[in-house]
């Protein structure tokens, strides 16, 4: 079992940026693929960013492509992920998952995560 606990999520202006944070707690080494997600109300979770925690390859959603990044802490056990540029569509509660042990970011996001953070709320205004 890994717990994650997001931090960072706040209000901006269109255009303002932010930074996510996640700590990542348990048996983290077997977990090859984490990454982002978000979710609207009344709407399915989204993908938004992986990262390949062995070889440190980052995959990205389209809709935030050259906008968000995201990268690992190892040595802290940290998940960020970087938003510049942000749009009102932006706006969701972001998630924090862990894939399943040893499954790496080529397979479907969706399918293969196994822990989710509780969310912390980005509100971006235009």
């Amino acid at each position: 079992q890994v717990q994650l606990q997001e931090s960072g999520g706040g209000s901006v202006q269109a255009g303002g940026s932010l930074r996510l944070s996640c700590a990542a707690s348990g048996y983290t080494r077997s977990r090859y693929c984490m990454g982002w997600f978000r979710q609207v109300p009344g709407k399915e979770r989204e993908w938004v960013a992986s990262i390949d925690t062995v070889v440190g390859t980052t995959y990205y959603a389209d809709s935030v492509k050259g906008r968000f990044t995201v990268s690992q802490d190892a040595a802290n056990n940290t998940l960020d992920l970087q938003m510049n540029g942000l749009k009102p569509e932006d706006t969701a509660v972001y998630h924090c998952a862990a894939g399943r042990p040893f499954i790496d970011c080529r397979r479907d996001p969706t399918d293969i995560v196994r822990d989710w953070g509780q969310g912390t709320q980005v509100t971006v205004s235009s």
